[in-house]
C-alpha cells in the first residue's frame, strides 16, 4: 500500500514539475529512435499520462507523426490502456486512503457522477471532456463502477475527440485534406452533442 501511494505521489509530482516536449521535440526522438518510435511512443503515451498530465500533446503528436489511420488506432489504444492503468492504480490504493489525501470539489462532483449513472458517465465524460482525462480516471477506480464497462466505455467516449485531434494533428504535418479536415470537424461535434444529450438526461438522485 506504502509503495502505491508513493508511486501515485511520485505521478503528481512529475506532472507538476517536468515539462511537456514540443511536437518539433517528438520529431526528433521519432528519428532518434527509428522504426521502434510507435511502440516506444504507445509505451510513453500509456504510462505518462498515468499522471495528471493532459494526453492533447500525444494525441495531436499522433496525427502529426503516423497519420490518420496509424495515429488514431494509437491514441485511442495508448490513452484506455492509460485510462486502465489509473483505474486499476488508484482501486488499489482503496477508496479510504485515496479520497482521504484527495477531497477536490471536482473530483466529488465526477464521483457524484458516476455513482449516479455509472459507465454511461465514464463514456460521457469522455466525449470533450469537461473535465480533465486524470480525474475521471481517479474517481472511476473510486467509484463501483467494473474495470471491463470502464474501459469499454473509455473506448467509445474518447474515439470522437481522438479523431478529431488526430486529423487535425495531420493537418499540421502538410496532410491537409478537406476531406478529413470535415471528418474531423464532425467528430468534435459529435462530443459536443453528445454532452449537451448527456446533460439533459435525467438521473436517478437529479432534482
Amino acid at each position: 500500500m506504502a509503495a502505491t501511494v508513493t508511486v501515485l505521489a511520485a505521478l503528481i509530482v512529475v506532472a507538476l514539475l517536468v515539462p511537456l516536449p514540443t511536437i518539433d521535440r517528438v520529431r526528433e526522438w521519432a528519428v532518434a529512435v527509428g522504426p521502434a518510435f510507435p511502440l516506444v511512443f504507445f509505451a510513453a503515451h500509456a504510462i505518462i499520462t498515468v499522471a495528471p498530465i493532459p494526453r492533447t500533446l500525444f494525441t495531436v503528436s499522433a496525427g502529426v507523426l503516423f497519420g490518420p489511420v496509424t495515429g488514431v488506432g494509437v491514441a485511442v489504444a495508448a490513452t484506455t490502456v492509460s485510462a486502465v492503468l489509473a483505474f486499476l492504480l488508484v482501486r488499489a490504493l482503496g477508496r479510504d486512503v485515496v479520497t482521504a489525501r484527495w477531497d477536490h470539489p471536482v473530483i466529488r462532483a465526477v464521483d457524484s457522477r458516476l455513482a449516479r449513472r455509472g459507465w454511461l458517465a465514464v463514456g460521457s465524460l469522455r466525449l470533450i471532456a469537461p473535465v480533465p482525462f486524470s480525474v475521471v480516471n481517479y474517481s472511476a477506480g473510486l467509484s463501483s463502477v467494473a474495470v471491463v464497462p470502464f474501459a469499454l466505455a473509455t473506448v467509445v467516449g474518447v474515439i470522437p475527440g481522438t479523431v478529431g485531434i488526430v486529423l487535425l494533428g495531420d493537418a499540421l504535418a502538410g496532410h491537409g485534406d478537406p476531406v478529413l479536415l470535415a471528418i474531423s470537424g464532425v467528430c468534435i461535434a459529435v462530443g459536443v452533442v453528445g454532452l449537451i444529450l448527456d446533460a439533459r438526461m435525467p438521473v436517478t438522485g437529479d432534482r
